[in-house]
């Protein structure tokens, strides 16, 4: 069985295997064997000699490892608080310009996020070894103890789903750098645990660029939960910035060359900076370019579709979609008859009315994300800074995204106890609805799951069953679920 992701042959990898896209598709999948694995210890060697050549913020002593992680700490929340003071002031926002801005980002961080966690994989066949516990746990936290509405991967892919950004496959090389090193450690623990132990300890230290995003998104509508999710869980005093931190303290070897050990753990960490990142992805965001990349998509699928009665600047819309190419002209075509009015509201615009509307003509064609993108441009006489954007920059507030859900669903502070004990009651019934349901199409893999490990021969054997189903292709899906709960079961 293989992920829904996109599928790339062997034979592409292994004639560009120091090309991180090939290997991310290659990697994300439950069928990976010798092969994969040997591409994926190439290419982390050549990650790793890109690493080395970087700048080292690591303590050389690790004897000063927890000073150095409590004053990281300590220096990011100063950092926000100051930030907060600024936009207290009066200050725009820092990253995001506009709610496209913020969508942007979030499908092009996606090949990193649909992977959240996996470099730990690796690390759960160890599970009869205390030391690594911390890690497991980790790795356990990551797939949200087995609850669908904690896992990681899937509060990511229904945060893509709700903004229709789904065209993350299809991003340049450096975005997949990060998630094709994750996917590598993942099947070749036994050959990289230093680098695994050092890559985790940089991974989740807490950046104040999470708490900025977070901040940001929700003043912009946007669910921040995906991420304030990890501000809480990676705090340093009992989150996974700890756990980082005493892993590497229990796992360093006694016997043998220690400094070489934490060399390596140094060079693993050093990985986190290679390809696209927050800042460079936020960096990169072209309003103006991101509306000619949607246009010329959907030239292709549309150069047939139009009747030859509708005419701009004297050529049929047929005309003008048989070459992507001309779209920055037919952008200006329909901006100068009147189609589009530029630096007013979309609504003001004709055009606009075809795409979105009860009784739009184009209903459909665009998804959520590309209407963002088309809405922001319109309101921008310049294509840089949305009207609406500048407006929310200078504090005309719109609704957050919690103050929304507050409007929507009102409760009382005294009433707040009640909500929680039906969340509880709520992941309860997640883990034993398979139980509970009568046989059907929709509980016939979980039925046969369980019946499969209830009829394994011993722990060791069941442990090494649901691993397989652990794996950063398969612990999202409703198998991986009930695999991690049973997993977690067995393991205390």
């Amino acid at each position: 069985m293989r992920s829904n992701l996109a599928t790339v042959s062997l034979e592409e990898a292994r004639g560009e295997e120091h090309h991180s896209r090939h290997l991310y598709f290659v990697l994300n999948r439950r069928d990976t064997g010798d092969v994969e694995r040997s591409l994926a210890r190439n290419y982390l060697h050549q990650q790793l000699e890109l690493a080395r050549a970087l700048p080292n913020e690591v303590p050389e002593d690790l004897a000063d490892l927890d000073d150095w992680v409590t004053r990281r700490s300590e220096a990011v929340g100063m950092a926000y608080r100051d930030y907060l003071a600024a936009r207290k002031a009066g200050a725009p926002r820092r990253f995001f310009s506009s709610r496209s801005h913020a969508l942007y980002f979030l499908n092009a961080v996606a090949p990193t996020k649909l992977v959240d966690g996996a470099w730990l994989y690796g690390v759960l066949q160890r599970w009869q070894e205390p030391d690594y516990l911390p890690l497991i746990q980790t790795y356990l936290e990551e797939l949200g103890d087995g609850v669908a509405g904690q896992n990681h991967v899937v509060l990511y892919k229904k945060l893509l789903a709700m903004h229709g950004c789904e065209h993350w496959r299809s991003l340049t090389e450096p975005h997949f750098v990060q998630g094709a090193i994750q996917l590598a450690l993942a099947c070749n623990a036994e050959r990289f645990l230093p680098e695994i132990i050092g890559y985790n300890l940089g991974y989740e230290q807490l950046p104040l660029h999470l708490l900025i995003t977070s901040y940001e998104l929700n003043e912009l509508g946007i669910d921040p939960y995906y991420f304030t999710l990890h501000i809480t869980i990676d705090n340093a005093s009992t989150g996974h910035a700890h756990k980082a931190l005493r892993s590497l303290q229990q796992l360093l070897p006694l016997v043998g060359d220690t400094n070489a050990f934490y060399q390596r753990v140094i060079d693993g960490y050093r990985l986190n900076d290679l390809g696209a990142n927050t800042m460079s992805v936020i960096e990169s965001f072209d309003l103006e370019k991101e509306v000619l990349k949607i246009m010329r998509a959907k030239a292709g699928a549309g150069k047939n579709m139009h009747s030859n009665y509708c005419r701009v600047a004297g050529r049929t819309i047929n005309d003008w979609l048989a070459d992507p190419h001309t779209m920055p002209d037919f952008l200006n075509a329909l901006t100068g008859a009147g189609w589009i009015t530029r630096g007013e509201p979309a609504e003001s615009s004709r055009f606009w009315h075809l795409i979105e509307g009860e009784h739009a003509e184009m209903f459909g064609v665009f998804s959520a994300y590309e209407q963002q993108i088309l809405r922001d441009w319109i309101a921008s006489p310049s294509g840089h800074l949305p009207t609406e954007g500048k407006k929310a920059a200078n504090h005309v507030r719109v609704p957050s995204f919690r103050a929304r859900q507050r409007a929507l669903a009102p409760m009382t502070a005294t009433a707040a106890p009640e909500k929680v004990r039906h969340i509880g009651a709520a992941r309860t019934a997640i883990r034993q609805q398979h139980a509970s349901d009568d046989t059907n199409d929709f509980t016939q893999e979980l039925r046969t799951l369980e019946e499969q490990i209830g009829s394994l021969a011993g722990r060791e054997v069941a442990m090494h069953a649901l691993i397989q189903l652990m794996s950063p292709a398969c612990h999202h899906t409703r198998a991986g679920l009930m695999a991690t709960r049973v997993f977690k079961k067995l393991l205390a």
